[in-house]
């Protein structure tokens, strides 16, 4: 719905070294051509983050962060900060089911890294979405309700314009379950009511809102094609190159189809 280019998330998660991101980026670059309506962005180990600045072609990539700390600097052990990161990445992600689940992060904790990341000039993508009990439930507005709440909470207007929100059904991610485009249609419509009850019609129309759950090259283009979608959150299948490659060649032939 958004305005923007289509934007496309690769999340490789704790895979691929700094040599084999290395590789992956000179084979992916050969695959994929700059489009003016489609925004590709890496996501790889922090550890390749540096290396991959100073290798990748910012007309065609841009780079992001899987994770930081809130705080922007100070005696926290192992810990890397969004200041730290500034410069070398545009994005990064926050709230991402795994870290929410996995290392028990909560909404407080993911205010503080959305404020972190407008603070020091970097885009969040709020990620929300709901396990399969929540859903069974019939829980699936309520909890999107709450973590859009608890990230946004303190969050200005002129500030959301740079935050993305991705939608990923925690059921869907890993299992190979993908979601239905009805099922997601009806999940972001709720992001978007709930971003014009606290923002306004405007926020709601032009925050971008990307689907992310075991997208795969094959499931891609049901998603591209939902009006409510504005790219994708990829993760296990933005793992090989030519996986990946097809999926963004679905995202330019939506833009496409749109225009």
């Amino acid at each position: 719905m958004a305005q923007d280019k289509k934007l496309i998330i690769a999340n490789w998660k704790m895979n691929l070294g700094v040599h084999e991101s290395s590789l992956y980026l000179h084979k992916l670059a050969e695959k994929v051509k700059i489009h003016r309506d489609v925004q590709l962005v890496l996501a790889p180990t922090m550890l390749a983050l540096q290396t991959l600045s100073l290798q990748v072609n910012h007309r065609q990539f841009k780079l992001a962060a899987q994770n930081f700390y809130w705080r922007d600097h100070g005696a926290f052990t192992g810990e890397v900060s969004a200041t730290q990161l500034r410069g070398i990445v545009s994005y990064a992600l926050v709230g991402h089911s795994e870290r929410r689940h996995v290392f028990h992060e909560t909404d407080k904790d993911t205010r503080a890294k959305v404020q972190a990341a407008i603070r020091n000039g970097i885009r969040p993508v709020l990620c929300v979405g709901e396990t399969a009990s929540e859903r069974a439930a019939g829980e699936t507005k309520d909890i999107i309700h709450d973590q859009l709440l608890g990230g946004l909470a303190n969050i200005t207007s002129d500030e959301l314009d740079q935050v993305i929100i991705a939608y990923e059904p925690v059921w869907a991610i890993g299992t190979g379950n993908n979601a239905l485009p009805n099922d997601v249609t009806e999940a972001i419509v709720s992001i978007r009511s709930q971003i014009k009850h606290l923002y306004g019609a405007k926020a709601s129309n032009e925050i971008q809102v990307l689907y992310g759950g075991s997208v795969t090259a094959d499931s891609a283009a049901d998603y591209l094609t939902l009006a409510e979608v504005d790219g994708l959150l990829v993760g296990g299948a933005s793992l090989d190159a030519q996986s990946f490659a097809t999926i963004v060649e679905k995202a330019y032939n939506s833009t496409k189809k749109g225009a």
